[in-house]
């Protein structure tokens, strides 16, 4: 019965993952057209002008395209934090007296949520007979972070090699994950003020627009070629300032050292 359970969880969580990368993609491009939809239909009607709302349109479909972007990567940051809670599942499967397969495959069940069904793929391949070093530099590649790399890659040594000291190990790589994560959130939040001030920027010439575009005459005058002008010209210089103050802003991230 636990093992039926065991494997209907699996197929659950193969499934789950697998219909969320069909479905985002899609849903992220209409989401961010609608937007560009929605801000040309009530920037228009509050300038009275079609211009100002085709250049709002643009930048609000652009910057909604990014936040769904960064929401989509915000899984690689996630992982980031997880790896060290692995590390204690592990030890304590390993601790028990599970063998290093049955512990890796323990986490489709009891592991972090966002890599459940990493693992249930992962067990899944074992079953079918895939070797165990081929299934782990394939999960290596799924996950693609140098994290799981240092995880993965002691427990390729360990199960080549044999080591009575993967335990030491497994903790000794947890305790080091755990002080980068502490000094990566600490340069996070000293960094933060450098995104807010590109939000800032980026936005507050615009809100202005929208204030003295409800003004009379300021539709005639944004219709003027010289007035177009104005409207690329700001579009332009807003995308140029949010990438560079983007780019300043962006920690470095770890490189991967150990790869399948």
């Amino acid at each position: 019965m636990h093992t039926n359970g065991m494997e209907e969880n699996m197929k659950k969580a193969l499934v789950s993952r697998s219909n969320q990368l069909k479905v985002t993609k899609p849903n992220d491009r209409v989401m961010a057209y609608l937007v560009a939809a929605l801000s040309f239909l009530v920037v228009s009607s509050i300038t009275s002008s079609i211009y100002i709302g085709i250049a709002f349109s643009i930048l609000s479909g652009v910057a909604c395209k990014q936040f769904l972007k960064q929401r989509a990567n915000q899984r690689s940051a996630h992982l980031t934090q997880i790896w060290p809670e692995v590390i204690d599942h592990l030890v304590a499967g390993l601790y028990s007296g599970l063998s290093i397969s049955e512990a890796l495959s323990e986490l489709a069940n009891r592991g972090p949520e966002v890599i459940r069904a990493d693992f249930a793929w992962f067990n899944n391949e074992l079953r079918n007979g895939s070797e165990f070093t081929d299934a782990i530099n394939k999960l290596r590649n799924k996950f693609a972070h140098h994290g799981s790399d240092q995880i993965f890659e002691a427990l390729l040594l360990s199960k080549t090699l044999g080591g009575g000291e993967l335990l030491n190990t497994l903790r000794t790589l947890g305790s080091f994950q755990r002080e980068d994560l502490i000094l990566n959130k600490e340069i996070a939040i000293k960094h933060g003020w450098i995104k807010n001030s590109a939000h800032i920027s980026a936005a507050a010439p615009w809100v202005l627009l929208i204030m003295i575009g409800t003004q009379s005459g300021t539709a005639t005058a944004f219709a003027t070629p010289k007035g177009l002008m104005i409207l690329i010209a700001g579009i332009a210089m807003t995308f140029l300032a949010y990438l560079w103050m983007s780019k300043i802003s962006k920690l470095p991230v770890a490189p991967r050292v150990f790869r399948g």
